[in-house]
């Protein structure tokens, strides 16, 4: 898609033709992406280019497109210029760094603050029988209070 956009209209207000820009560009860019890709290709790219006359046009990324169109709207133009190309895209694969295994060993429960899986039991038990004997001494003291009645 290669179109210089008019803004500029009789009976349409300002606003609603920079919309109608906008979703020119989305229809189009969707209608491309639904096309079949080719064998070895992952994806649809985007070649795009934006100025405001054809000549003035300096290459874009497409994420940057609506804002590009926002600012003609706070210049006011009358018109501009964009360029929306779909060229197939290979992803690229980053290497991944080999995880050496013998890092997770070295860590060790000490780090989190417990000396081993037992004392982490035990200190589980013992908040339990403080529970328990707190909620006993309660009803003890109930049990006080009804016999001097």
């Amino acid at each position: 898609m290669k179109k210089t956009f008019s803004l500029s209209h009789p009976k349409i207000k300002y606003a609603r033709m920079i919309d109608a820009a906008k979703h020119d560009v989305k229809k189009y860019i969707k209608r491309e992406r639904n096309k079949k890709l080719p064998k070895d290709v992952d994806f649809w790219d985007f070649d795009c280019k934006y100025g405001n006359t054809e000549q003035d046009a300096k290459v874009i990324h497409q994420a940057e497109i609506n804002q590009y169109i926002a600012e003609a709207e706070k210049q006011q133009l009358e018109s501009f210029y964009l360029e929306v190309v779909a060229k197939p895209g290979y992803r690229t694969y980053k290497p991944t760094p080999e995880v050496d295994e013998t890092d997770f060993e070295d860590e060790s429960e000490e780090d989190f603050g417990f000396d081993s899986a037992e004392s982490v039991d035990e200190a589980e038990s013992a908040d339990n029988t403080e529970a328990s004997s707190e909620a006993e001494g309660a009803d003890n003291t109930e049990d006080s209070n009804e016999s001097k009645d």
